[in-house]
């Protein structure tokens, strides 16, 4: 397997993958979504060619380990046999069901924070690792509601879960400030609580505001990727550095793509952060 660079990488959309594959532009690593590639020979054809070039890393978004039901067993073999094709560096999902026995829904949807959810999200977390034959990481949601019997916060089930199962941890920064906003919780006490041992990646992307139809005259922001990244974002990934050192970040860009050039503009700055702050101690308060 390929080391993955410590320089920032970017998420690849398919409109920009044959441009990709034709100037070959420095870029730490690349991520895609797995998804967009199984129905798509062409499509996969060229991630394996520049699978020779660049680690590449593999963010699903239809394992679904929320769902009660259980996991999609054809679709995680799908996922498995592409991830031996291309052998990625890592592999994450998210914190959310988005599959209700045969129904997929087009989002991800929130999970309350009890020993009940624990106990099935540890589960398919352990079927998911041992169906993929290696570590999954699993990315901490943006937040627009929360349930109020759930017994434990987000970071203390993230724990719990990396106990359980082994899993590692995709802190999405971004996550942080749209939820913090949304939720009114402080982010910087987010990150000091978070399991900074098992972050194995981190995450920046853009949020839209939108008014708040519940409380009008309010913002609800929505984690769209459809942005530049907001400046919040970008001094909450200064602090996150400086608590837990040096992580693979990538730069995430969905909807309203900007051009290549522009994404990995994105990347050199989260770099060009990350050099000015002093590592030797950005372990010093990491717990």
């Amino acid at each position: 397997m390929t080391s993955i660079s410590h320089h920032p990488g970017v998420g690849l959309r398919l409109p920009h993958l044959a441009e990709m594959v034709v100037t070959r532009p420095t870029a730490g690593w690349l991520e895609v979504h797995p998804e967009n590639f199984l129905a798509n020979p062409h499509a996969a054809e060229l991630l394996t060619e520049l699978s020779a070039h660049y680690p590449i890393s593999l963010h699903t978004v239809g394992i679904s380990v929320g769902s009660a039901t259980g996991i999609d067993c054809l679709h995680l073999k799908r996922i498995r046999d592409f991830a031996d094709r291309i052998n990625p560096i890592l592999v994450s999902g998210h914190l959310a069901w988005s599959a209700y026995k045969n129904e997929y829904i087009n989002d991800l949807l929130p999970l309350p924070y009890t020993e009940e959810a624990l106990r099935i999200v540890s589960a398919h977390v352990n079927q998911v690792q041992d169906g993929l034959g290696r570590p999954y990481l699993i990315e901490n949601p943006a937040s627009y509601v929360a349930f109020q019997f759930s017994t434990m916060n987000e970071a203390d089930f993230l724990g719990e879960l990396v106990l359980r199962t082994g899993c590692q941890l995709l802190c999405d920064v971004s996550n942080v400030v749209v939820s913090a906003h949304n939720m009114g919780f402080d982010p910087h006490q987010y990150i000091d609580d978070f399991p900074s041992h098992a972050i194995a990646e981190m995450h920046l992307g853009g949020f839209t505001p939108e008014e708040d139809e519940a409380t009008p005259g309010s913002e609800v922001w929505i984690d769209t990727h459809a942005a530049a990244i907001d400046r919040r974002s970008w001094d909450l990934y200064a602090y996150t550095l400086q608590r837990f050192g040096a992580k693979p970040t990538l730069i995430e860009w969905d909807n309203e793509l900007p051009s290549l050039p522009a994404l990995l503009r994105e990347a050199a700055y989260a770099e060009e952060i990350a050099r000015a702050i002093p590592m030797e101690t950005g372990h010093a308060n990491a717990h």
